[in-house]
C-alpha cells in the first residue's frame, strides 16, 4: 500500500520554528527516524520511506500554507494515491499544546491550509492528524500566535509529543485510521 503523508507548514527560515510549521517538524522526525532525506521537487520537498509493507510518500508543500492543496493534488495524482490513503498533519489551536487527534474527515475549522486542500481535492473526506498548539493568545492576535515560536517550556516537551505523532502516522499506515484513533487520540 502507498500513502501520501503531508505535513503542513510554510517554507523559509522565518517560519521554521513556528507553531504553524508543526506538520513539517513531524515529517522531519519521521524521515530522520528512517534515515530518509527530502529532495526538493515540484511543489514541495518529498521523501519516500517504508514502514513494513507500507510505502510512505512524505510531502512538505512549498506552496505556503494557504495553497497547500495545489501540492497535495499534484502528488496524489503523480503517485496515483487514493483519497483514503492521504493523511494531512496540521496544527490546531482548538487543542491544548501537544494533544493529538486523528480524524477520518472533517471541516477545515477555519484553517486556510485545510480549506485549500478541500477545494483542490473537491472533498473534505481525507484523514488528518491534528497537533494541538494551544490558544494562549489575546483576542485578535491569532496570526501572531500561530506564526510565533513555541514557548521554552513547550520546546522542552515538543520532541516527546512529536515522537507520539510519528508513531501515530506509522500506525495509521499499518493498521488504518480507526486503530490509530483508538491508540492515540487520548495520549
Amino acid at each position: 500500500m502507498k500513502y501520501l503523508i503531508v505535513g503542513l507548514g510554510n517554507i523559509g527560515n522565518e517560519y521554521a520554528n513556528t507553531r504553524h510549521n508543526i506538520g513539517f517538524k513531524v515529517l522531519d522526525a519521521l524521515a530522520a527516524a528512517s534515515n530518509t532525506t527530502f529532495t526538493t521537487r515540484r511543489y514541495g520537498d518529498v521523501a519516500t520511506m517504508r514502514v513494513k509493507n507500507a510505502q510512505l510518500v512524505l510531502l512538505k508543500p512549498s506552496t505556503y500554507m494557504n495553497l497547500s492543496g495545489v501540492a497535495v493534488r499534484y502528488w496524489k495524482q503523480q503517485e496515483n494515491i487514493p483519497l483514503e490513503n492521504i493523511l494531512i498533519i496540521v496544527d490546531d489551536i482548538a487543542l491544548p499544546f501537544g494533544a493529538i487527534r486523528l480524524k477520518p474527515r472533517g471541516s477545515d475549522a477555519g484553517h486556510n491550509g485545510l480549506k485549500n486542500i478541500a477545494e483542490m481535492l473537491g472533498t473534505q473526506d481525507y484523514a488528518r492528524l491534528k497537533f494541538g498548539i494551544g490558544n494562549d493568545f489575546p483576542r485578535g492576535c491569532q496570526i501572531d500566535y500561530v506564526l510565533g515560536p513555541f514557548t521554552p517550556e513547550q520546546q522542552t516537551l515538543l520532541p516527546e509529543r512529536i515522537e507520539i505523532a510519528v508513531d501515530a502516522v506509522k500506525t495509521y499506515a499499518l493498521a488504518g485510521i480507526d486503530r490509530a484513533m483508538n491508540m492515540y487520540n487520548n495520549k
